[in-house]
């Protein structure tokens, strides 16, 4: 995500670059010899020339004026990159957000591990009571056995909750980008009291929460970006105003000599030298006439774009808020089954409480007592879970 911003942000400087002026140097440089002998009525001539010289040129050519074109391009660049870094934000946000699901998923497997622990407390309690009363002759071996079957059944259940444990501390590294065999000392999540029902209004929350969903934020860049490309396409149908120039500096060297085989005196040499310097400066408009129709299917590509764009701005508005909505109404949800699941597991051990203490006493039957564990052990799952699910909405 972030070499996607840092990428939009150079296309935004590129497309920048276009305002300014394009300057060209060059140069070239060349050597030429020939060595000539020739024999005309008798007579041998000998004939060398060279020539060598270069030439350096120094170009300029700027755009001055475009009709827009180059603003609208800027503009969807710049749009682009707005887009991008809205994207980087977002990356951010979903990192956050599944690391803390993961975060609070592992509470909750530690916390149904606490439970399934205090349900073997429990069921061993239970045990005892009836090993007891099978030793004072009030018990049957009946109540025994099935005393110690649910002793067995709550140890085997703690020993999933703990494979749970390590299962969900394997998926909060995941979501961190760890490597699995890290041991981390993961803080507990801090108890907190939640609210028993939700008080924020979901078309309220909707309105404020459009405004700041970065997806909606970035396919409204991606909107207007699109628009601009609309405008820089229609600008190819309008001519340009430009100015050139270039200063060139030349320079060479020619040398010539003839050596005839007889004769009297040296044959003449020839040494010519020439250097020139000039400079030429123009100003004018292209004016586009036919092309085939590039321009105009450009535009009608242009167009298209930008209308995909604004339908696809409003349908990332509506999925934002029916998630919104749907958001809300599951926290609604979750709250409302987290006061239910407090009532129900303070129910429950009010109930095998007085079950307990009515089976050590001798009045109360192992079947009712029991009963009355695997009810407060659902209450507690179930408190822990509706706790732990209101925490992730």
């Amino acid at each position: 995500a972030w070499n996607a911003a840092r990428e939009a942000a150079l296309a935004a400087g590129l497309a920048r670059s276009t305002y300014l002026p394009r300057i060209t140097a060059t140069a070239l440089g060349g050597y030429r010899a020939s060595d000539r002998r020739a024999t005309t009525a008798g007579v041998a001539v000998d004939d060398d020339s060279s020539a060598w010289g270069g030439t350096a040129v120094l170009s300029l050519q700027w755009l001055l004026f475009d009709f827009g074109q180059r603003k609208a391009v800027v503009e969807s660049a710049d749009q682009l990159t707005i887009a991008a870094d809205i994207g980087f934000t977002a990356a951010h946000q979903r990192l956050i957000h599944e690391v803390s699901l993961a975060y609070f998923a592992y509470s909750d497997a530690r916390a149904r591990a606490e439970v399934a622990s205090r349900s073997v407390a429990d069921a061993e309690a239970i045990q005892h009571a009836a090993e007891a009363r099978f030793r004072s002759g009030v018990g049957t071996i009946i109540e025994v056995a099935q005393a110690k079957q649910a002793s067995a059944q709550a140890r085997l259940t703690e020993v999933e909750a703990g494979g749970g444990v390590d299962d969900a501390y394997a998926e909060l590294l995941r979501a961190m980008g760890l490597p699995p065999f890290v041991k981390l000392a993961v803080a507990r999540s801090t108890p907190r009291p939640l609210p028993a029902a939700l008080v924020r209004d979901a078309e309220q929350a909707v309105t404020e929460a459009l405004g700041r969903r970065p997806d909606v934020l970035a396919a409204y860049a991606v909107a207007q970006s699109r628009e601009a490309g609309e405008r820089a396409a229609a600008a190819e149908f309008r001519p340009k105003v430009f100015v050139s120039g270039n200063g060139a500096y030349a320079t060479g060297d020619v040398s010539l000599s003839g050596l005839p085989a007889i004769g009297s005196g040296d044959a003449p040499t020839f040494n010519l030298t020439n250097r020139r310097l000039g400079a030429t400066l123009l100003g004018g408009i292209t004016v586009p006439l036919f092309d085939g129709g590039a321009r105009r299917t450009a535009l009608a590509q242009a167009k298209l774009r930008s209308e995909t764009a604004r339908l696809t701005l409003d349908q990332v508005r509506q999925d934002a808020a029916r998630q919104i909505v749907a958001s809300q109404n599951r926290l609604k949800t979750s709250l409302a089954a987290y006061a239910a699941a407090e009532e129900l597991r303070a129910a429950a051990q009010s109930a095998f409480d007085a079950a307990l203490a009515a089976y050590r006493s001798g009045a109360g039957s192992s079947t009712e007592l029991l009963i009355a564990e695997r009810q407060l052990l659902e209450g507690r799952t179930l408190e822990s879970a509706s706790y732990h699910a209101a925490l992730e909405r």
